[in-house]
């Protein structure tokens, strides 16, 4: 039987961001690790797992500790002697940002070389949570076992969530991506894609045709398009809720990730689809007012209960 527990699977990078001059902030950031920033800042007293891998070096003790120091668990993730994280920069033109990445080899691309320990950190949680990202790090093998331990979570009663998140530098061919996916989505409860890339990877001329492939394949859909509406497809029909517009976005990093925690924490707290997709809006607006990925918890929560 599943807890009250949330826990969220992928890679944690070092952040570079905010650059002045010859000098960076450095954070840390990720897509499933944003989410679950955002998720455990809206879920109360639940419990937050960041499952993943990581190495023994300073860097990635600090982030263990930064982990720890916000209520963030890493469960049995294992700690691999001589890794150390991926490092990703920041740069911005306006509010649009662009990334630079040195993540080859990252500690992060064996969180499922123990199948054990993986199993373990994803007992009794009530919702588990990964994306396309986290399978692109993957090999073959390891994309199998991941998806396999995903499996038994839902068995067991978890919710799985799931959002692919096609980022096509991190896949050997688009055919490899669309077969993982697809994948994927046959253990996934909450599919939320993003009507860009989809057009991308499957070629879908609108992001009506996203919520119908999508929810021919899982129950519960919601597609994201940026300023425009987001797509709630569930039951066989189609829902739009419009996106809040900010006028002046400081740093649109993050925000997509944002949204999924948002939506999550109000799918688990009871809200309808609907509702739900209306406090993610607010979320992603109030994330795309702060520079990085991580807005403080106060302010994601001020967005998600006004």
């Amino acid at each position: 039987m599943a807890t009250d527990g949330v826990a969220s699977i992928g890679e944690c990078m070092l952040e570079l961001s905010g650059q002045a001059g010859p000098n960076w902030r450095m954070g840390f950031a990720g897509d499933t690790f944003n989410t679950l920033w955002a998720l455990h800042a809206l879920s109360g007293e639940r419990l937050a797992t960041y499952v993943s891998a990581f190495g023994d070096d300073p860097f990635s003790q600090g982030q263990i500790l930064f982990f720890a120091e916000n209520g963030i668990d890493i469960g049995a993730s294992p700690v691999i002697p001589g890794a150390r994280p991926g490092l990703y920069a920041i740069t911005l033109t306006g509010a649009e940002r662009a990334f630079t990445y040195w993540r080859s080899d990252a500690a992060a691309r064996r969180l499922a070389s123990d199948p054990v320990a993986l199993a373990k950190s994803l007992e009794n949680q009530a919702l588990v949570y990964f994306s396309g990202i986290t399978l692109a790090i993957l090999d073959a093998a390891a994309r199998k076992t991941l998806l396999e331990e995903v499996a038994k979570a839902r068995a067991a009663g978890s919710l799985v969530a799931f959002d692919p998140n096609y980022r096509p530098r991190l896949w050997p061919s688009r055919e490899e991506a669309q077969a993982a996916i697809l994948d994927a989505l046959a253990v996934t409860d909450i599919a939320l894609p993003t009507f860009p890339d989809e057009q991308m990877l499957f070629g879908d001329s609108a992001p009506q045709a996203t919520a119908e492939r999508f929810g021919q394949l899982v129950g519960e859909v919601v597609v994201k398009n940026g300023e425009e509406p987001a797509l709630i497809a569930t039951g066989g029909t189609l829902q739009p809720v419009p996106a809040q517009h900010v006028a002046t976005p400081v740093d649109t990093t993050g925000a997509g990730d944002s949204f999924n925690g948002g939506y999550l924490a109000a799918r688990l707290a009871g809200h309808a689809p609907a509702d739900a997709v209306q406090r993610a809006h607010r979320v992603a607006a109030a994330v795309v007012q702060v520079r990085g990925a991580l807005a403080p918890f106060e302010v994601l929560r001020i967005a998600f209960d006004s």
